[in-house]
């Protein structure tokens, strides 16, 4: 990894003495970084790993049919180690380089060269910021996972989410968090309410939509096959989405501890809130729907965790339970698209939500960080829905240009006799369970 020391070595003596000049001013520049804040950014990331692997993997992975565990975890983990080696060669100069107009990054860090030592305006190693965004990246394709789930062919899902990342995260990155034109007319998103959740949320329903239904649905009852791991997976995300949103501090201060009281409570409430919807419905609360609830409650409450106070994260998570909860309904028996595990539901929704909700809650009144001097809440109220409508639309339209365009080269489907005997076995050759 290269960095910029500003150092020219002429001659011999500057062979000598440039290495010697060069170390100096390394370490003035590390005596300015608070090594605290490194110190958390390192643990945050591989809190969001943890996310991912093997949070995301066991929580989809226990919802769907014991035929296709295996070949869900796989594809979480896949896109996973994809996403980020495509951070490193292109990615994360696209999302965080130079800006370009406001659209796109300069791309002149591509392979990690001469990052700096500390990232400017920060009291982070470059390095340090690289690798927490990077598990953004690798966590945010692998969401939309449970959208096709039992029936997409796994060599698209690669290559679609390799694609998709490039096209359609990382320009939203640069938008709201790189200095791009979003962020410049005042979006705000603290961890990814529209650049995490909104984006894979919407890519995940036109994928839904394009790949048709599971053979059985809506008539048939697809049920989760192991609801523990369900449970344990939400489990890993709850905890894990503290350095998700705490993280995104990028310091090691009231701001992150804020950050991950906010997030804890909302999920608390969204959680419970949800079984109580149950319980009122059905007569008996579930494991799966305190798991889907609590996610519901972490996606709402990211875009809001270091802006708003601790009374505002308790109504959004009351919200984000409710709304995603109508939202399931809306989708599945009402439009019946099959997104199979609820990605839009619960992700884009949640996020979608708490991204509008912002724009209320963040106001001092209410306890939050409140407005700059050139806005009020309907001006935060009509920036935050601008910003929604065009992460959404940018979203739909690119992934159904990628998505028809891959399959022209890779179906997107597999066979009717390969959904019948499960992806383990037909894509994989293996099965998750030998039971003889």
């Amino acid at each position: 990894m290269f960095r910029k020391t500003g150092i020219a070595l002429t001659g011999f003596f500057g062979l000598i003495a440039a290495p010697q000049a060069a170390f100096a001013q390394e370490m003035t520049n590390l005596a300015q970084n608070e090594t605290g804040d490194t110190a958390w950014i390192l643990m945050s990331s591989a809190l969001v790993l943890l996310m991912t692997l093997p949070g995301l993997a066991l929580f989809y992975g226990g919802l769907v049919r014991a035929k296709n565990f295996l070949s869900v975890m796989l594809q979480v983990a896949a896109i996973a180690g994809l996403a980020s080696v495509l951070w490193v060669v292109v990615g994360y100069t696209l999302a965080f380089g130079d800006s370009v107009g406001g659209v796109i990054g300069n791309g002149q860090k591509w392979m990690l060269i001469e990052l700096e030592i500390l990232r400017e305006g920060m009291t982070l190693p470059e390095s340090t910021f690289v690798l927490f965004q990077m598990t953004f990246a690798a966590i945010t394709p692998a969401l939309m996972v449970g959208a096709w789930v039992d029936r997409a062919r796994f060599g698209w899902v690669l290559a679609f989410t390799a694609i998709w990342g490039l096209l359609v995260y990382a320009p939203v990155a640069h938008w709201i968090w790189g200095g791009g034109w979003l962020g410049q007319l005042g979006v705000v998103d603290f961890a990814g309410g529209l650049v995490v959740h909104a984006t894979a949320g919407t890519s995940a329903l036109v994928v839904a939509l394009l790949l048709g239904k599971r053979q059985g649905f809506p008539s048939s009852a697809l049920l989760p096959h192991a609801p523990a791991m369900t449970m344990l997976g939400a489990m890993l995300l709850w905890v894990g989405w503290f350095g998700f949103n705490g993280g995104s501090a990028l310091t090691a201060t009231d701001d992150a501890s804020s950050a991950i009281i906010n997030t804890h409570v909302a999920a608390a409430v969204a959680a419970l809130v949800w079984i109580l919807i149950e319980k009122i419905k059905f007569g008996k609360p579930t494991s799966v729907g305190f798991a889907t609830g609590a996610i519901a409650g972490l996606a709402t409450i990211t875009p809001a965790a270091g802006y708003i106070a601790p009374g505002a994260a308790i109504l959004l998570g009351v919200a984000g339970s409710m709304v995603c909860y109508w939202a399931i309904t809306l989708v599945k028996n009402t439009l019946s698209i099959d997104d199979s595990l609820d990605v839009f539901a619960v992700h884009g929704v949640g996020g979608i939500l708490g991204t509008l909700l912002l724009g209320v809650f963040i106001w001092s009144g209410f306890g939050g960080t409140g407005y700059t001097e050139f806005s009020a809440m309907p001006l935060a109220l009509g920036v935050q829905a601008l910003g929604v409508v065009v992460v959404v639309l940018f979203s739909a339209i690119v992934t159904a240009l990628i998505a028809v365009g891959v399959s022209l080269f890779i179906p997107m489907r597999v066979s009717e006799d390969e959904e019948v005997q499960g992806l383990d076995q037909t894509s994989h050759g293996e099965r998750a369970w030998l039971i003889d």
